[in-house]
């Protein structure tokens, strides 16, 4: 599922976070890509860990979130603090809150996510909403990658 920020969004969480220097970092890479979370995802874990040598037609992208998914979806503490988060978006300490516990979950499952990268999948998950990140396992295969548009 290719998921696209807009400019807005991305101009709109970085007035959220902006005392939270690893967000501006990723939000600098959003905006660089266009908003493409995927590639962002990409260049900030290669600027972190270095090139992954993936399967052919395994994208690190899904890897990373089928196995983030396993460790989140089960999380009460994640999922209430991102209930808390949409009841009261543009909360820069509950959004900061959200990355640093997912920094957090992921290390302790030892998957070395840094802030900067968190920050890509929260926002990720954020736009698509937890319930469909938490049901999404598998794109069709004759999925174009595509949502709805906007109202």
């Amino acid at each position: 599922m290719d998921i696209q920020l807009t400019a807005h969004e991305i101009d709109l969480t970085r007035d959220i976070l902006q005392d939270y220097e690893p967000a501006q970092h990723a939000l600098d890479e959003l905006e660089r890509h266009n908003g493409d979370v995927e590639n962002t995802f990409q260049d900030l874990w290669i600027e972190k860990h270095g090139l992954m040598a993936m399967p052919e037609r395994k994208s690190f992208w899904e890897v990373t979130l089928k196995v983030l998914r396993k460790e989140l979806c089960g999380d009460d503490g994640f999922r209430g603090q991102v209930s808390e988060y949409t009841k009261n978006p543009g909360s820069a300490p509950l959004l900061t809150g959200l990355i640093v516990s997912l920094v957090g979950i992921a290390g302790a499952n030892g998957i070395p996510i840094d802030p900067a990268i968190a920050t890509v999948i929260v926002l990720y998950i954020l736009k698509i909403s937890l319930n469909i990140f938490c049901e999404y396992t598998e794109p069709p295969t004759n999925n174009s990658g595509t949502l709805p548009p906007e109202n």
